[in-house]
């Protein structure tokens, strides 16, 4: 089987998982968590090389505060989660914001913490313009754009899978995804079953990954 050496994960459906239980729009995002952990189980056992979450971005900060205390609980809990594994940990976002979890501020430097046999990034309070700033301040100039990135220790991405049935990157490391594959689960995030990712892989096989060449 072909394993796609990058994946990136959009955990969408949070929100509708929890009103299709009876439950507050914010009380969604803390079911997401076991989800993410055994995604990242299932991605490590198939030698997958590094995994990058969305967790919110600056404009989901525009949300009820209840939501926004409720989604950056539940990425700071899952950061710690699987932190404990062997894993090395970059959280990707804007710091000078007072929505950046402080107890995330430790794992925004590559090697800062753990250094383990997959890479996992975390988008947390992330922005795509915000990422790009600094290639958009100096337009005029001969840059490397990976250097100019905010998120430029994240790797090109080969494969994003994204739950809730939506088909848009909303915003996700378009520098990096800019050849990726994307393949669209119908399960909210919550439901997830390993079987999302198996199917996407199946579907990854038949994909012709030629970067432009």
């Amino acid at each position: 089987m072909k394993i796609p050496c990058h994946v990136g994960i959009i955990p969408d459906g949070n929100r509708r998982w929890a009103l299709h239980h009876n439950k507050k729009k914010f009380e969604g995002y803390k079911f997401g968590i076991n989800p993410g952990f055994r995604a990242f189980k299932l991605l490590s056992a198939l030698g997958v090389e590094e995994i990058t979450f969305y967790g919110f971005t600056m404009d989901n900060c525009k949300r009820e505060k209840n939501q926004r205390i409720a989604f950056s609980k539940a990425c700071v809990d899952a950061v710690n989660i699987i932190a404990n594994e062997n894993a090395e940990i970059l959280v990707v976002g804007n710091q000078n914001s007072r929505m950046f979890p402080e107890e995330l501020v430790k794992y925004t430097t590559r090697n800062s913490v753990n250094s383990g046999k997959i890479k996992v990034n975390f988008l947390i309070n992330y922005g795509w313009d915000w990422d790009i700033q600094k290639i958009t301040e100096n337009k005029n100039m001969c840059l490397n754009i990976y250097k100019s990135l905010h998120s430029r220790d994240i790797s090109r991405i080969d494969l994003i899978i994204r739950w809730g049935g939506m088909q848009r990157l909303s915003g996700f490391l378009p520098i990096q995804s800019v050849y990726s594959d994307i393949f669209s689960c119908k399960n909210l995030w919550p439901d997830f079953e390993e079987q999302d990712i198996l199917l996407a892989l199946k579907w990854y096989q038949h994909q012709d990954s030629t970067l432009g060449g």
